[in-house]
């Protein structure tokens, strides 16, 4: 499966499926401009091209906001990369883990319900094997999210 260029129209489209995966065929066109046909054939192109692979659960602001978030950086040892990866999944806390360059090997998002939990998640990920370093902040609002 070959993932091909998007075009304008497609990324909006993305962008409006991003906002609300669960909006009628019949919104989206009208919030385009286009038929109903056109976005469903967009829809269409973009799963067949691997572009669109699933849909998933975007929570309410109101859930989010009771969520402590941090932004974690982890410096880890030579070689040990889908070790410390697969470890990271394990952890519910933790959002999505990102390979980054610079200083840091990996940019991690976590949450939880309290700033206690937050502490334990750092705690955990700290004490990894390969982990050798974190710096963690934490997230004061989201200005905005796509």
């Amino acid at each position: 499966m070959v993932i091909m260029k998007v075009s304008a129209e497609d990324l909006a489209l993305l962008n409006l499926l991003r906002e609300d995966a669960r909006a009628t065929t019949s919104d989206l066109a009208r919030r385009l401009g286009v038929s109903r046909t056109t976005v469903q054939v967009r829809m269409d192109r973009l799963k067949s091209q691997g572009v669109i692979v699933g849909y998933t659960v975007k929570t309410a602001p109101a859930f989010e906001e009771r969520q402590i978030v941090a932004l974690v950086t982890i410096v880890i040892a030579p070689k040990v990369m889908n070790s410390v990866v697969a470890a990271l999944k394990k952890r519910p806390e933790v959002r999505r883990v990102y390979s980054v360059n610079g200083p840091y090997d990996l940019f991690a998002e976590i949450a939880a319900p309290t700033v206690s939990d937050v502490d334990k998640a750092l705690d955990a990920i700290g004490e990894m094997d390969g982990v050798e370093r974190t710096t963690s902040m934490i997230v004061l609002s989201v200005k905005f999210d796509r």
